[in-house]
């Protein structure tokens, strides 16, 4: 792992050292080269930055915090200084790469989790922080709960239906943010019981560990609640080694557009998908352009935004999403999306809405 992360600084020396005049951005990915969602998310940004001539790279830290904050001093204090740098407050990371950047003359970009309240109030504001990106998190998490509950047959009045729910990172703002969600939807439906909350840490092995405890201690659930696809599928492998089957004995939420997560739809086997904001990182680098270019973002919808990028995903659209997969481009013109030339009444249309014509 060491060893990976010397190479991936030595590299990102090098890249920068020899970029060409297209505005350099460095991406800090939090996550693993083994995760479906940053992979994906990764290939976003890559589709979006050769559309738009920006020199892109990307390092990931591997769910190391301690990874990315080295990577980032590498950036910000180091002889090759992208023009921006990306990353996402995971782990809550920003506070401390906000330091390192005063003075580096490197902008700052935030997307999927920005400052927290109180990070907010110490940090006060920042000439070189030019915006941030965030997904619908919370509602992400009411609208899983909501289509479980709903997608549940009836129960006779006076019997509850019972609900596991497996998380992400306690300290994650993503996980914080669906778990509320899911917290709303359920204090709407009171015949609904929620019999446990567990970490999982975003992995599928840790999931299928806690859910064979589970499903053996709580025998009548049957609605699983999760907060990504890879917790999901390691809960639904030890439920149906329990002999329950997904889709009809209990029925399965999750998070993340993967191509597994997808055919799952299809097949039956996940109820309720939410998915959309591996997207937010191609977003990003059309309003870094555009700043790039002189356009104020603050009178085209705000420096700081959240998009409603998590929406359900039905069989249909998961069947469009997994045809669309082979295509490096994903049909997106993300130089169309500029808000260059346009009347301040014009709002950037970023939505899932635009990969699926």
């Amino acid at each position: 792992m060491l060893k990976f992360f010397h190479l991936s600084l030595l590299l990102f020396g090098a890249v920068f050292g020899s970029a060409a005049r297209a505005e350099s951005v460095l991406f800090l990915n939090p996550g693993s080269t083994q995760e479906a969602f940053w992979v994906s998310y990764s290939q976003f940004m890559q589709a979006a930055a050769r559309d738009l001539g920006v020199d892109l790279q990307i390092l990931y830290s591997q769910r190391q915090p301690e990874f990315t904050l080295a990577q980032a001093r590498v950036a910000l204090q180091g002889p090759n200084r992208p023009d921006y740098l990306v990353f996402v407050n995971e782990q809550y990371v920003a506070p401390q790469i906000l330091r390192m950047a005063e003075g580096s003359g490197v902008k700052l970009f935030m997307v999927n989790a920005v400052l927290t309240p109180d990070q907010q109030a110490l940090i006060g504001e920042r000439a070189d922080r030019i915006g941030s990106l965030v997904p619908n998190d919370e509602e992400g998490g009411y609208l899983m709960m909501k289509e479980l509950i709903r997608l549940h047959p009836p129960v006779v009045r006076g019997e509850q239906i019972e609900v596991l729910a497996f998380s992400g990172l306690k300290i994650t703002p993503s996980a914080q943010l669906r778990e509320q969600g899911m917290q709303r939807a359920l204090a709407e439906h009171p015949q609904v019981r929620l019999r446990q909350l567990v970490y999982s840490g975003w992995t599928r092995q840790r999931a299928y560990e806690q859910a064979r405890q589970l499903v053996n201690r709580y025998p009548k659930v049957s609605l699983v609640w999760a907060a990504n696809d890879e917790m999901a599928f390691g809960a639904m492998h030890a439920f149906a080694e329990a002999g329950k089957v997904p889709g009809k004995d209990v029925l399965f939420s999750a998070v993340n557009t993967s191509p597994e997560a997808l055919q799952a739809v299809v097949d039956g086997r996940l109820s309720a998908l939410v998915g959309g904001h591996f997207t937010l990182g191609g977003w990003a680098l059309v309003e870094l352009h555009d700043y790039d270019q002189g356009v104020d973002l603050d009178r085209y919808g705000g420096r700081d935004r959240q998009l409603s990028l998590l929406q359900l995903i039905d069989k249909h659209q998961a069947q469009q999403m997994l045809a669309m997969g082979a295509s490096p481009d994903y049909g997106v013109s993300f130089r169309k999306l500029s808000a260059k030339g346009h009347p301040t009444s014009y709002r950037y249309p970023f939505s899932l809405q635009i990969l699926m014509h």
